[in-house]
């Protein structure tokens, strides 16, 4: 592998709609999906979400799966299930699975073929359950105490499948590689980028390298792909292009103050960014929309949203709620054009799945 590296600067993706409605301005409605709490051992404290992509297992195509960070007591950190519900309202919640694997649930990767990987911030893993929801494998070091993960699969043929996840004791992202078609056996474990800023905090208040989305535009037999990461202390949103290029340990290092990078293979793969500053506050969560913009939540910054497009520009922004308490830990969007997009949210105030819709 070649030593030499370079800063990247700011420059032309290709992954760049011209979208530049505001999907955030039509979200008008506001309505409880159901409760997130769950019926067996009652942890609260909903996080991330994800959603199921066909009908397998205990899970049925649209339905949504969100991790509980909390106990029944309310302690942070000590949750350790995964709900799923039904996407309308008056769903209840039914446990997918329940795992100290999962303890301080924070993230639901769902795959393809409903494989879900959650990963537990106090437990220190990533944990592989199958499609009725038991547990396969479970992945430590190199990940630490991780935030959020995300699926990766273009929908090519014979294209692999891959996990991201952040890591927010060491700033890092940390891929798992499967060979394509098979996905059974042990995971390659490389923690492809480093340098991000963590605030050592705990529980709730932890920020670092989160908000992971993937995005993929296939072009004959070639995928054109870009991970999006949130980092809530530095205020960044940053863009990874061809996501599936990434490789190598160290691939990507992000330079103090998360604005510049050093890319071993910058002809390759390499990072750019795609925003900082205000109105970005503490964020923890986003969300891509059909139309290719994200979607961020200034988690411990107000539990404001904040719309932006792949290129950087801000569209809108909105306060669920102007609580002191950060309560939006989890975002996630569906549909098919800008028409039919519903955002749902995780309330841990509430203890609720929510739905801005238009």
């Amino acid at each position: 592998m070649p030593a030499a590296s370079q800063v990247s600067a700011p420059s032309a993706r290709f992954i760049l709609p011209n979208d530049t409605t505001s999907i955030l301005k039509k979200l008008t409605k506001d309505v409880e999906i159901g409760s997130t709490v769950d019926s067996k051992n009652g942890d609260t404290g909903p996080r991330a979400i994800s959603v199921a992509r066909a009908t397998f297992g205990l899970l049925t195509k649209g339905q949504l799966a969100v991790c509980n960070f909390e106990d029944s007591a309310g302690a942070a950190g000590k949750g350790t299930t995964i709900e799923v519900l039904n996407p309308k309202t008056h769903s209840k919640p039914a446990t997918f699975t329940t795992s100290s694997k999962l303890k301080g649930c924070d993230g639901d990767a769902i795959t393809a073929a409903n494989e879900v990987y959650g990963t537990g911030l106090v437990s220190g893993a990533a944990s592989e359950f199958n499609q009725d929801g038991v547990l396969q494998k479970s992945y430590g070091s190199p990940v630490q105490a991780p935030l959020a993960d995300a699926d990766a699969f273009c929908g090519l043929p014979y294209a692999p499948e891959n996990i991201y996840v952040s890591d927010s004791k060491t700033g890092s992202i940390v891929k798992l590689s499967f060979l394509p078609v098979s996905r059974s056996g042990t995971a390659k474990m490389t923690r492809v980028i480093t340098g991000f800023a963590t605030n050592k905090g705990s529980g709730w208040s932890v920020l670092g390298p989160s908000g992971l989305q993937y995005n993929s535009t296939r072009v004959g037999s070639l995928c054109n792909d870009t991970l999006y990461i949130v980092d809530g202390v530095d205020n960044t949103i940053v863009a990874v292009e061809p996501a599936s290029q990434l490789l190598y340990k160290d691939e990507i290092v992000v330079q103090p103050g998360g604005k510049t990078f050093k890319c071993t293979h910058p002809t390759k793969v390499c990072a750019t960014l795609v925003y900082s500053g205000s109105p970005l506050d503490a964020p923890v969560a986003s969300a891509l929309l059909p139309n290719g913009n994200l979607i961020v939540a200034n988690t411990q910054g107000g539990n404001e949203l904040v719309e932006l497009t792949p290129a950087g520009q801000v569209l809108d922004t909105k306060f669920i709620d102007k609580s002191a308490t950060a309560h939006v830990f989890g975002l996630l969007a569906t549909g098919t054009s800008d028409s039919d997009t519903v955002l749902y949210y995780t309330d841990t105030k509430t203890n609720t799945l929510q739905e801005l819709k238009q």
